[in-house]
């Protein structure tokens, strides 16, 4: 018989077989697994509000930063054209609506003077990805009252107040709004601003007369570009006609 089978195992030696027997059958108990799942949904819960939060942010900063490059085309453009800038558009084509107005002024350019390569002009916080036309313009005409669309390009001069007058802001997407896919399409006519039912506080949803201004595109309320070329968001509940009345 050999030395190494006839002798016995030593203390240290026993103690070493045992810790590994144990170490290889030793996994997690269901309590343990419970816990881990715990924690991880856990972490989840508190990481995705701030994730989406943050997304949302991101979103927002985009948005801001579009109407500011369109309020410096707005500015070059006013530059050119002794200081005067497009209101409401015309359909037939006879007067232009902004958004093709401003293109050769954009940092972005157009494709063979096709505006939907810009995207300057969208919000990507807007639902609808088709949308080309992400912000309604200032065509109020008529004092506090509104009425009628200003169709006439309007001198800056002509606003005694320009840091508090919004000349564009957030479209709305509701049902009754409709997609913009190409600047002929002829609800680019709808695509200003002109009297109190537009307005964020409106429940109206016609076609022609319904709310226009977002109400909560971003949180509760919209970015607006004033006519000194600030950017600001505007609490829905906040915009009065006074923001869109280049009269006193």
């Amino acid at each position: 018989m050999k030395m190494d089978e006839r002798r016995g195992f030593t203390p240290l030696e026993m103690d070493v077989s045992n810790a590994a027997r144990r170490g290889f059958l030793t996994g997690f108990t269901l309590i343990e697994l419970l816990v881990v799942i715990a924690i991880i949904a856990l972490l989840m819960g508190i990481l995705f509000p701030v994730l989406r939060k943050a997304k949302a942010q991101g979103k927002d900063v985009v948005c801001r930063s579009n109407l500011k490059q369109v309020g410096l085309a707005a500015n070059f453009y006013a530059g050119e054209y002794d200081l005067f800038i497009p209101r409401s558009a015309e359909w037939g084509g006879k007067i232009k609506p902004w958004f093709q107005l401003f293109m050769p002024f954009l940092a972005q350019k157009a494709v063979n003077d096709d505006y939907r390569t810009v995207e300057i002009f969208r919000c990507p916080s807007y639902p609808n990805k088709e949308q080309t036309v992400c912000f309604v313009v200032n065509g109020w005409s008529g004092g506090r009252s509104g009425g009628g669309m200003q169709q006439t390009p309007t001198k800056l001069t002509d606003c005694p107040r320009p840091a508090t007058i919004i000349y564009l802001a957030d479209n709305e997407d509701g049902s009754w709004r409709t997609i913009i896919k190409k600047a002929t399409d002829r609800d680019v006519t709808r695509c200003d601003v002109f009297r109190p039912s537009h307005l964020p506080d409106s429940e109206n949803h016609d076609i022609t007369n319904g709310r226009r201004v977002a109400r909560a595109r971003h949180k509760k309320g919209c970015n607006s570009l004033y006519l000194d070329w600030h950017v600001a968001w505007v609490p829905a509940e906040e915009m009065t006609v006074d923001m869109w009345s280049f009269e006193q």
